[in-house]
């Protein structure tokens, strides 16, 4: 739904609505994730509900601490997909706020406002990052891959204080470290979930293997045709002509071709084994690259632009080792913060959150050949999911958001 990538000519008819800015309040789209959160919250709450009658042991407040991340990281989704973000308007209405187990179908609860939905998440991530101390591997939520959720979220309201803070805490003391730029496409081509004895870029991804979320619909065949993938996705131009030749991360978006696409067509080369039989590519949620850049932005609107430059160069002088480095000044630090997120984190959703966290404006391609385009401003109905008519016919509690 941003600006770096499009659905191709000859699409398979998959989120057609997302990239075309039409959707309406019975989008399966909104509603899938409105469902699934809200699934994971009750089994999250279910776990959390157990707490008192279980024994005070490392093992059970580490199941405890992964239970209160989830829910946090849930909320945090819904607030975001669903209503108006922290930093434009925090007083608009949120999203339910589910923090207690409930077996009663018929609960009609209310939608908190974005402000309260933003409390409890920092509330639950401080109290998961109290419970746990085991590290399991990057499947798993650990401590460290809280806090970096938490420099996530204050980055989202705009509290840059505690961005710095959560965020420096992240990356001196989880151990997780950058890859070379040698080895980060191998990276991305492994599709094995790390162990606990591992650390590399990652804080926490969502496992696909045989056992754990193994589906026909994985994330690899929206971007690619092999093993019967949609290939439904392509980059921007604009997006590959960032990445400089001698920059780790242009193997990711190489130029390829599309049935029916006409024109140069680039590729997203992030999840490249939906062929794979045993184990498919994970969902990477936190990286130690998008804390670093975190931790930068903090610092620029802390007023503190070398040590801005310095973490921004922590990740552009790792991926392209030729780069001399970001050196700029004033608002235009900025600018250069966001074009390396917009590099180092392409194809993982956050381009789209950064565009609304900062009320920008941007241009949409829908399809890069013949060019059409929609230009999506601030305001923007589409910048928020509908409530799910299903929830709007079954709560009377519940609002709709204005344009549904």
């Amino acid at each position: 739904m941003a600006d770096n990538t499009f659905i191709t000519t000859g699409n398979s008819g998959r989120y057609i609505t997302l990239n075309n800015y039409a959707f309406n309040n019975a989008d399966a789209y909104a509603l899938g994730i409105w469902q699934n959160a809200y699934i994971s919250i009750k089994y999250a709450n279910n776990i959390i509900s157990a707490a008192p009658t279980l024994p005070n042991t490392a093992n059970v407040n580490q199941y405890l601490g992964e239970a209160y991340a989830i829910r946090a990281l849930m909320h945090f989704e819904l607030v975001r997909n669903f209503a108006t973000a922290y930093a434009v308007d925090s007083t608009k209405p949120g999203v339910p706020i589910i923090n207690a187990f409930n077996l009663d179908p018929y609960t009609v609860p209310t939608r908190a406002v974005v402000k309260d939905v933003y409390k409890q998440i920092i509330s639950d991530l401080e109290q998961a990052y109290k419970l746990m101390t085991i590290y399991r591997g990057t499947a798993y939520f650990s401590k460290y891959a809280a806090r970096a959720l938490e420099a996530r979220v204050y980055q989202n309201m705009g509290d840059w204080a505690d961005a710095k803070t959560t965020a420096l805490d992240a990356i001196a003391n989880s151990g997780v470290t950058l890859l070379p730029s040698t080895t980060y496409a191998a990276y991305w081509a492994n599709p094995v979930v790390q162990s606990a004895s591992t650390k590399n870029e990652t804080f926490f991804e969502v496992a696909s293997d045989l056992t754990s979320n193994n589906g026909f619909d994985q994330i690899g065949f929206i971007y690619l045709t092999v093993g019967g993938g949609y290939g439904d996705i392509l980059a921007t131009p604009e997006l590959a002509g960032l990445y400089s030749a001698t920059d780790a991360r242009k193997a990711l978006c190489p130029v390829g071709t599309r049935s029916g696409q006409a024109g140069t067509v680039y590729l997203c080369q992030k999840y490249p084994n939906p062929a794979n039989g045993t184990d498919k590519d994970d969902i990477k949620v936190l990286r130690l690259s998008d804390v670093l850049l975190i931790a930068a932005e903090a610092y620029y609107n802390l007023g503190d632009i070398p040590n801005a430059n310095l973490y921004l160069n922590k990740v552009a002088q790792q991926r392209d080792p030729s780069f001399a480095g970001w050196a700029d000044a004033g608002t235009q630090v900025l600018e250069d913060i966001l074009i390396e997120r917009r590099k180092e984190l392409a194809f993982e959703g956050s381009r789209f959150w950064d565009l609304v966290r900062l009320n920008r404006s941007w241009t949409k391609v829908k399809n890069q050949n013949p060019l059409t385009t929609v230009a999506v401003a601030p305001g923007n109905i589409a910048l928020m999911f509908p409530i799910p008519l299903n929830e709007i016919n079954a709560n009377p509690n519940i609002t709709q958001n204005p344009g549904y």
